[in-house]
């Protein structure tokens, strides 16, 4: 059986991801397409323990590295249980964040380097590579915005605080937009950029204009 299609999501916190992989696996679904759809952290019960530990505001100062290895522990968990079993029934996958949003958060913004996380990608992840990256860069400073307002109003909703991140100051979210600039300009056969203050529709219009090309080149069918 071929391979399956792998399609992840990155950006900022506030760049309206969720929304985004939500409104595209809708759009497969429409079209006949089964997507499998996680996240990272998450995904998994294990996943999801580890996602409580790194994004709640309540948690102990956890080290640079610390966060680093529990992401990609996290990450190992997400391949080995979701996503390659499905890959490997030919299904397409949708995740939340990858490898990406390590190398941003924690390579650039904690300034642990691109090297160290490429390696360990080889090392724990087996090298899984995306087919396809859609990279969601809004500006900084509104996407900031939006996602201490909605981390707010979860926490008032429902007590879930995943709010951590959020509490770092501009310079450290600067050096992760940075490095996913980077990460993009380095391998722009599977990053594609949707940059500016658009409309959800807008950047839903790009997202399905680029998977459909991408999926149209791959051959997938409906029976996917």
């Amino acid at each position: 059986m071929p391979r399956g299609w792998f399609i992840t999501l990155e950006g900022l916190d506030g760049s309206g991801k969720t929304t985004q992989i939500n409104r595209l696996a809708a759009w497969m679904q429409r079209r006949g397409l089964k997507p499998v759809v996680t996240r990272q952290p998450g995904g998994t019960a294990t996943g999801d323990r580890i996602r409580t530990l790194l994004l709640d505001s309540g948690s102990t100062p956890i080290a640079s590295k610390t966060e680093m290895a529990l992401m990609f522990a996290d990450r190992a968990q997400c391949i080995a249980e979701v996503i390659q079993p499905a890959l490997d029934a030919g299904k397409i996958v949708l995740c939340d964040r990858f490898t990406d949003s390590t190398e941003a958060y924690q390579g650039g913004g904690r300034e642990i380097g691109s090297q160290t996380i490429l390696d360990l990608h080889r090392l724990v992840c087996g090298d899984l590579q995306p087919d396809l990256t859609l990279l969601l860069l809004p500006a900084l400073e509104a996407g900031l915005e939006r996602a201490r307002r909605r981390n707010d109003r979860q926490t008032a909703q429902n007590g879930a605080d995943e709010g951590r991140f959020e509490r770092e100051k501009d310079g450290f979210f600067r050096r992760v937009w940075e490095k996913y600039r980077e990460i993009a300009a380095r391998e722009p056969d599977r990053v594609i950029r949707i940059e500016g203050n658009l409309s959800i529709d807008e950047v839903h219009e790009q997202i399905v204009e680029a998977v459909s090309e991408r999926l149209m080149v791959s051959g997938k069918t409906a029976s996917s």
